[in-house]
């Protein structure tokens, strides 16, 4: 059996291909990702054909409420593109070229107030909670750790957190309402009055939220901020200062579902995590009075392949979500 997941990451393509309990990892980087063919990339390291089943995560995923087959999604999968951070194309070139391949594809929806096994309070407070690949990455946790009530905070250029209680996607936080990622973030007074005096557009605010606002000068675009923040971290103070207020800002999210966790599992992902300096896992234990587990690498793309592995064998219900296929 051979399964592929994609995550349509903001920094780029992340693909995990899985047979047999292998998984081969490759990204296409975001500003490559319009002038490559991906199914020419795929196929350096699997034949097409072979391919029993494909997942993909496509922006919000805000347009369909279960897990579809992709001849069924309609404007793929989501009610509009607008308002969502910063848009290239690559994720649009993607998802029709797999819809007319002859790959067998579902498209994975976004957590939002159309899914019924989120608590009816998260519905009614917010509208969308989570693009699709933090759906992955639950489910990787879920899979690989065993887990069946948990925290799951992804830190990269967002943050997004979720609560899962027994084995259903019970609620959470989305980037643009608490905690700071990288890039993006909710949008604050100072951000509001600019917005009023037309400055910035609301998703320019979004999309400069996060710690990035404390180092504005070091903006590098999505790929390269990371490297540049790196860079000067411990040597400008201003870098460190951004560091040590996302994980704060983490810590206050995470804290914040606990009361819906009974058993104190927060399980971490996402890019951050794979800077050794900034130390994020051991920093949030100072903050945080739970038992931590760590998902490194590619998270969504592996839980998108796994769905589809599960999916192959009869699985009908992904943490809560209907499987139509």
């Amino acid at each position: 059996m051979i399964t592929v997941g994609i995550d349509h990451g903001t920094t780029g393509m992340k693909v995990c291909i899985r047979e047999n309990s292998k998984n081969t990892f490759f990204v296409i980087p975001r500003s490559e990702v319009k002038s490559r063919s991906f199914i020419g990339e795929l196929s350096k390291y699997v034949d097409p054909k072979e391919i029993d089943l494909l997942s993909l995560c496509y922006s919000m995923g805000d347009g369909i409420d279960r897990i579809l087959p992709i001849e069924k999604v309609k404007n793929r999968g989501v009610i509009s593109t607008e308002g969502v951070g910063e848009k290239i194309g690559g994720g649009t070139k993607v998802f029709d070229e797999i819809r007319e391949s002859n790959i067998p594809t579902v498209v994975i929806p976004g957590l939002h107030r159309g899914i019924k096994c989120i608590d009816r309070r998260f519905r009614a407070l917010y509208s969308h909670i989570a693009s699709p690949e933090k759906l992955c990455m639950a489910y990787s946790a879920y899979r690989i750790l065993q887990l069946r009530d948990f925290i799951l905070s992804d830190i990269s250029s967002n943050t997004v957190t979720l609560v899962v209680r027994d084995e259903r996607i019970f609620g959470g936080f989305d980037a643009c309402i608490g905690a700071l990622g990288l890039l993006h973030g909710p949008i604050d007074l100072e951000m509001i009055r600019e917005i009023d005096q037309g400055v910035i557009t609301a998703n320019e605010a979004f999309s400069t939220g996060g710690v990035i606002k404390i180092v504005r000068d070091r903006y590098r675009g999505a790929e390269d901020t990371l490297k540049e923040i790196l860079r000067g971290y411990r040597e400008d103070e201003r870098c460190t200062l951004a560091i040590e207020s996302l994980i704060l800002s983490v810590a206050m999210e995470i804290n914040a579902l606990m009361l819906l966790n009974p058993n104190r599992d927060i399980v971490l992902t996402g890019s951050l995590l794979n800077i050794r300096e900034f130390a994020i896992p051991e920093r949030l234990r100072e903050y945080i009075d739970g038992k931590f587990h760590v998902l490194e690498g590619e998270s969504g793309a592996l839980g998108g392949a796994l769905i589809a592995e599960d999916i192959l064998k009869g699985v009908r219900n992904i943490l809560g979500i209907e499987v139509d296929w």
